[in-house]
C-alpha cells in the first residue's frame, strides 16, 4: 500500500520554499516537487509558517458539481462540466486573512472544495490516463461575492477578489480521490459534510473535459466544485475546509479597507 505524502510550501528568512513534510519534519526542496528537487536541509514542522502549497498559473473550478447544491441552487443537472476560473491572484494560503471587500459586496460565502494539482504538461488527456498528470489533493475555499457572481450574470468578478481563493495546508499524494469527505465549517459549526461520492463528474471525467480545453501546466489546480450548505462569512468569521486524509485549511475573514474605485 502506497503511503501519502504531504508536500507544503514554508516562509523562510530566504524566502517562501518548497518542502516535504514527514512527521514532524519538513525536507525543504530546491524547486517545486514536480521539479525533481533535491533536499536542501530540515526544519521542524512544528510552527513552520505555511504558505498556499503552490502558485498555480491558473484556477479553474466546477460549478454544480455535487447532485446536493445543484439541488439547493435550483440548477439542472449540467450534462457536461461547467468550468469558470479564479484569479491566480486571489490565491492565499493557511491563517492567511480572507479580505471582506465590503465596499463592492454584501454577500461573501463559502465554499469547501476538493482540489487538484497537475503535476506535468497535460494536453487531450483520455480520462483513463488522468491519474498520470495529477501531482496530488489539497483543499480550497471558493470564496464567492454572490450578489455579484448573480449581478454580473458571469463569474470572474465575484470569484476573484484577492484572498478569495484559499488553498492548503498541503498538497498529498498517493490518496483515492474518489470517497473522500469534505466538510466546510464555520466557527467551529459544521455547515458543510459530503463526500467525493457525491461529485456529478468524478475526477477522471474533470481532467479529460479540461485538457481538451485547454493545456494544464503543472502547478495548476482545478477546483471540484462544493457540496451543499454554503452560507455567508462575516468579518472576524473563521472558516475551515477540512477533507478526509488531507486535513484542514483554516482562514479568517476580516474587513478590507474603504474603496476608492468611483
Amino acid at each position: 500500500m502506497t503511503v501519502p505524502e504531504r508536500f507544503v510550501r514554508v516562509c523562510t528568512t530566504a524566502g517562501v520554499q518548497s518542502g516535504r513534510q514527514a512527521g514532524d519534519r519538513i525536507e525543504m526542496l530546491s524547486a517545486a516537487p514536480w521539479d525533481s528537487p533535491r533536499v536542501t536541509g530540515v526544519i521542524a514542522a512544528d510552527g513552520a509558517a505555511l504558505r498556499a502549497p503552490c502558485r498555480p498559473g491558473k484556477v479553474i473550478c466546477l460549478g454544480v458539481n455535487y447532485h446536493d447544491h445543484a439541488t439547493e441552487f435550483g440548477h439542472a443537472i449540467p450534462d457536461c462540466p461547467l468550468i469558470f476560473m479564479k484569479a491566480p491572484s486571489a490565491v492565499i494560503g493557511p491563517e492567511e486573512a480572507i479580505v471582506y471587500p465590503s465596499y463592492w459586496t454584501t454577500r461573501v460565502e463559502y465554499e469547501a472544495e476538493l482540489a487538484l494539482v497537475i503535476g506535468q504538461q497535460a494536453r487531450r488527456v483520455a480520462a483513463r490516463n488522468a491519474a498520470d498528470v495529477i501531482f496530488g489533493y489539497t483543499c480550497l475555499n471558493d470564496v464567492t461575492a454572490r450578489d455579484l457572481q448573480r449581478r454580473d450574470g458571469q463569474w470572474t468578478r465575484g470569484k476573484s477578489f484577492d484572498t478569495f481563493c484559499p488553498i492548503g495546508p498541503a498538497i498529498v499524494r498517493g490518496i483515492d480521490p474518489a470517497n473522500l469527505a469534505v466538510r466546510g465549517i464555520l466557527n467551529g459549526v459544521v455547515k458543510q459534510s459530503s463526500s467525493t461520492t457525491h461529485l456529478i463528474f468524478g475526477v477522471p471525467e474533470i481532467i479529460a473535459f479540461v485538457s481538451h480545453v485547454m493545456t494544464l501546466e503543472p502547478g495548476d489546480v482545478i477546483a471540484t466544485g462544493t457540496p451543499a450548505g454554503v452560507g455567508p462569512l462575516q468579518p472576524g468569521d473563521v472558516v475551515d475546509v477540512e477533507i478526509e486524509q488531507i486535513g484542514r485549511l483554516r482562514n479568517r475573514v476580516v474587513r478590507g479597507a474603504p474603496g476608492c474605485w468611483e
